[in-house]
């Protein structure tokens, strides 16, 4: 159903071919912002209460269920770290230096990963996502099941990049997924509280990896061995599912999982989105329209900053347990479990800038906050040497500063594009450009550097410092843009009533 209003219809400017003039001053974007070029009458059918309760809804149904699965997608490719000081480093001889073979198992992880991304955000609109997202999550929690009964470490790097391909169609997809239910201004919070769920992982992995090395020697199998096995099967519950009850795009009206919406409240989700942006509609794909976002330096930008992102939080989830136990010198227990405090403060401050970005619609100010407080963070963490409290209170802020920028930098490129396939093409670049920051991050702290691990947390600060940078270009570039725009001399992202979110 074709929800734009007719564009002979709209209020435009007398004499303007391109629907922007000179003449097309403040009074007329202000009114154009609120009913927008895809204005639809059912809009005004609902009070704010009941778009309130309609929107609830499709929360409970959306964001809960997407974090449950990103929870078990994120155990299961940095469960390594907890596994690794559990005995998988002693039995598979993983200590040697020349490989590191601890860090050729994490990197190679990343090399799929990164190669499968792009064409993920494609498979997703084709399959759907209730068929596309399950069934990889299956396939993936069968693989990690696999993980727990190899016999050498050259078993391990093939698991991982078969992990790494089968991983690499769920983040794009869902990232992709929830943009399409929600405004600019409603999706910070959501990401966060997707992302939150899905930090369960890390901040509860350690204490789950805990309690499952207790079944050491049951079947003959290490405590090791359990962690893969257990969590393995997990995900094959989770991917089940997702399956029952993951919801299609809000475009696919024929698609069974949205009927637990009215097909008039269905109308109003689309009809919202494109008077908000004005791209609810899928347009008819073709490789140029895919491709045509390449053209623009922005899209790699956001990249860069969510690589730069992914730098420190994939560190910390893959050397966190380690640094706590060979750099801070806690025992193994203790180590696994003191992983959970810091992911609970980076919890309420990720919750914390996604409200704030959406209510004062601010996007770029979130992430440089964000960025500074991991660059304080690792400060203390490297340069607080003799100091274990301070040193774990670093720990706190670099966890905190990390992760909370994955949401804020989804938030921040989500806010600033337009199309359905220049959203898809971006949500499979960012993504591939943060799995190259894993590439990165699972490198960095190197098992020589201990008990400091000073050039691994010099490269963690520097990441942080290119986030800055490209935050200040894409600042002054959006303000330009706007005031261009507004003085009537610029379209942005093809539309009159577009406006960029500094």
């Amino acid at each position: 159903m074709a929800l734009r209003q007719d564009p002979e219809k709209l209020d435009y400017p007398a004499g303007s071919d391109t629907k922007a003039s000179s003449d097309y001053d403040k009074t007329y974007l202000q009114h154009h912002e609120e009913s927008g070029p895809g204005y639809d009458p059912i809009i005004d059918r609902y009070s704010e209460a009941e778009v309130k309760r309609i929107i609830r809804r499709v929360d409970l149904r959306l964001i809960p269920l997407c974090g449950l699965m990103y929870c078990v997608s994120l155990l299961d490719r940095t469960n390594l770290s907890n596994a690794a000081i559990a005995g998988l480093t002693q039995e598979l001889n993983l200590r040697t230096k020349n490989p590191d073979r601890y860090s050729v198992i994490t990197l190679v992880f990343f090399l799929t990963y990164v190669v499968f991304q792009p064409p993920t955000t494609i498979l997703t609109r084709f399959f759907g996502p209730r068929i596309w997202l399950a069934t990889i999550t299956l396939f993936w929690g069968v693989t990690m099941i696999g993980f727990g009964f190899v016999q050498d470490w050259t078993a391990l790097v093939g698991l991982r990049l078969l992990l790494g391909v089968l991983e690499s169609g769920f983040f794009p997809g869902v990232v992709y997924l929830l943009s399409t239910w929600y405004k600019r201004y409603e999706v910070g919070k959501r990401y966060s509280i997707f992302y939150l769920i899905g930090s369960l992982a890390s901040a509860f992995g350690g204490i789950l990896a805990f309690g499952l090395m207790q079944m050491e020697g049951i079947s003959g199998y290490r405590g090791w061995r359990w962690i893969f096995i257990i969590e393995g099967c997990l995900t094959c519950l989770v991917a089940l599912l997702g399956y029952i009850f993951l919801v299609s795009f809000p475009d696919n009206q024929k698609s069974r999982s949205i009927r637990f919406l009215s097909a008039e409240e269905r109308q109003l989700i689309v009809a919202r989105v494109n008077q908000d942006r004005g791209d609810a509609d899928l347009e008819t794909f073709t490789i140029r329209r895919w491709l045509g976002g390449a053209s623009d330096w922005k899209i790699w930008a956001y990249g860069l900053c969510f690589g730069c992102a992914t730098t420190v939080s994939y560190a910390l989830a893959y050397f966190l347990p380690i640094i706590l136990n060979l750099g801070l010198k806690y025992d193994t227990g203790t180590s696994q479990c003191l992983v959970a405090p810091p992911y609970a403060f980076a919890a309420i401050v990720m919750v914390a800038t996604g409200w704030y970005g959406d209510k004062y619609r601010q996007r770029g100010l979130c992430v440089a906050f964000n960025a500074v407080l991991c660059i304080i963070g690792l400060a203390v963490m490297g340069w607080a040497y003799g100091d274990t409290r301070a040193r774990y209170f670093g720990v706190f802020l670099a966890t905190a500063g990390a992760n909370a920028n994955v949401p804020c930098v989804l938030t921040y490129q989500a806010n600033n594009i337009r199309g359905q396939w220049k959203r898809a093409f971006c949500s499979a670049t960012l993504v591939g450009m943060g799995a190259l920051g894993g590439i990165v991050g699972s490198t960095v702290f190197r098992s020589e550097d201990t008990p400091t691990y000073i050039p691994g947390l010099s490269v963690a600060m520097g990441s942080q410092v290119v986030i800055l940078i490209v935050v200040g270009a894409l600042t002054v570039t959006f303000k330009s843009n706007n005031k261009k725009a507004d003085m009537g001399a610029k379209i942005l992202e093809d539309s009159p009533t577009f406006r960029y979110t500094a």
